[in-house]
């Protein structure tokens, strides 16, 4: 079947046909490719592994157990650019050539030219801005509630609860806006020789055009990655690069170089 397309945007010709079967095949792909070169996806898992368990256990010492929530729920927000390698060996894969360490861990330099590195910069503000979001709901329903945030029983209060509703709701925003932007532009980058604006208008322009199998991608991601960071963070060893493979697999089927 063809597949129906917008104009040329940016460089590059965006699919406006993605079908759920899509999402399915994608996974597929995402996991065959972890099964092939699963040292690489390892790898990338145990970053983020040992990164929330260094979250974790920080802030469990320091007694802040209640700020676990915001900094667990804002975690996945720098889950595209620890992908990045990733998506280097889906590339490489696809395209025949060798696997090497060298190749693999050099993706995150870009082509040479810092766009994902300028990416990366942005995700990790993302992540700041998040948190400092975040305290700013906890002062505005607990200032006054006398409880700690070393206590959980503040989530058992009407006013935990509503902090917990606007919370989510505007972490929720927050994290549907950068994953607008980052779920075709990162595998853009390491794909080909663009600059992280046009990389970033092409993702808006393909979450537009297939609004409703993309956010059917967010939720599989968000709700796979919560699940995965359960048991302390260990699920993701599998999670995070058989994702990550399939946001490649998609990014492919997505968006093709428009002909000459």
């Amino acid at each position: 079947m063809a597949i129906a397309q917008h104009a040329p945007i940016a460089s590059a010709t965006v699919a406006s046909d993605l079908t759920f079967n899509d999402l399915r095949a994608a996974l597929a792909a995402g996991w065959r490719d972890f099964r092939a070169h699963p040292i690489f996806g390892l790898f990338f898992g145990a970053i983020y592994v040992g990164a929330g368990m260094f979250l974790y256990f920080a802030l469990f010492i320091r007694g802040e157990i209640a700020w676990l929530i915001p900094a667990a729920a804002g975690f996945p927000l720098l889950a595209p650019f620890v992908a990045v390698g990733l998506y280097e060996v889906s590339r490489r894969r696809e395209a025949g050539m060798p696997m090497s360490w060298r190749a693999v861990l050099g993706a995150l330099r870009g082509r040479g030219d810092e766009q994902i590195l300028s990416m990366g910069v942005i995700l990790f503000v993302a992540f700041a801005f998040w948190l400092m979001v975040a305290h700013g709901i906890f002062a505005i329903f607990l200032a006054e509630s006398g409880i700690g945030s070393e206590s959980l029983a503040l989530f058992q209060t009407g006013a935990g609860i509503m902090m917990l509703l606007v919370g989510g709701f505007v972490g929720g925003l927050m994290a549907l806006a950068f994953y607008a932007i980052t779920v075709v532009s990162l595998p853009m980058l390491v794909d080909r020789e663009v600059d992280f604006i046009t990389a970033i208008i092409v993702s808006l322009a393909t979450v537009r055009s297939n609004k409703f199998v993309l956010l059917a991608w967010a939720v599989v991601i968000a709700i796979t990655l919560f699940v995965a960071m359960l048991p302390l963070f260990l699920g993701l060893l599998v999670v995070l690069p058989v994702l990550g493979h399939a946001t490649w697999h998609l990014y492919r089927r997505s968006v093709s170089q428009p002909e000459a």
